[in-house]
């Protein structure tokens, strides 16, 4: 396996242990400019990531870091892309549906996706070139990747069909276009089933087959994003912006997401 995708996988598990900690206990909620809420968890699991990727020899773009102005990171070639706890509100809720989320892209697209589940210790990792993507859950926030494998326990997604779709939406941002969207659902399909989730965690149910379909109608930045893109990607689905009708694209300019859609 990618020596990149192990040294993600690693400091995911790690991050996701610390955020662990300070979910059993009480913690305190800051607020940032945009009124996203914050808590010392985004802030643990973003050092320990952060002391991980350091030793590649890739430049990093976090939620939790100072961004760098576009005419330092235009020349990147290659990057990671982290979101340290992506579903803060699902964790200040304590509903179990945040994750951690690292990727690597190259040329604006995701190349390694890695996407943990703290809460029910559920792995997803993927490498887009291979085609390959996997699911396991640990038993403790801990695994040997010597031992990790994308030969084994892969996903797929499912294949459409008339008589049902389930379209996944999210927790906290559900809104009248999404909802038109799937209003409209109904003039090609018998029964459409709605599944809320919060986090990347959307993305994951899409890849495995849980769900058929995922628009979002509503903001997200890149680092929302990136890792789930690189499971769906890896499993054969599409994330096409609304914007360009093409694959969304990474290290922009402006690392604000247009609307996108995640389908077969």
């Amino acid at each position: 396996m990618n020596k990149n995708l192990k040294i993600a996988i690693e400091a995911a598990l790690e991050g996701g242990a610390e955020i662990m900690k300070i979910y059993q206990k009480k913690f305190d909620i800051a607020y940032k400019d945009d009124d996203s809420p914050l808590t010392l968890a985004d802030k643990k699991c973003n050092d320990i990531i952060i002391s991980y990727l350091m030793n590649t020899e890739y430049p990093i773009i976090s939620e939790e870091n100072k961004q760098l102005d576009f005419s330092e990171r235009k020349n990147w070639n290659t990057c990671w892309i982290v979101d340290p706890l992506d579903g803060t509100k699902e964790f200040v809720k304590r509903n179990g549906e945040f994750t951690v989320n690292i990727a690597l892209v190259k040329n604006g697209k995701p190349i390694l996706g890695v996407i943990y589940v703290p809460v029910t210790k559920e792995l997803y990792f993927a490498d887009v070139i291979l085609k390959k993507a996997s699911k396991i859950t640990l038993s403790n926030h801990n695994v040997d990747t010597k031992n990790l494998s994308l030969n084994n326990n892969t996903i797929q997604p499912n294949k459409i069909n008339k008589n049902k779709i389930v379209v996944v939406g999210s927790r906290s941002h559900m809104n009248e276009a999404t909802q038109e969207f799937v209003d409209s659902l109904q003039h090609d399909f018998d029964e459409v089933i709605i599944v809320s989730k919060g986090s990347s965690l959307k993305f994951c149910l899409v890849a495995e087959g849980k769900a058929d379909i995922y628009p979002r109608f509503a903001p997200t930045m890149e680092w929302d994003t990136a890792a789930g893109q690189a499971i769906c990607e890896a499993v054969g689905l599409k994330v096409i912006s609304k914007e360009t009708e093409n694959t969304l694209l990474y290290n922009k300019e402006n690392l604000l997401n247009p609307w996108f859609l995640i389908s077969k």
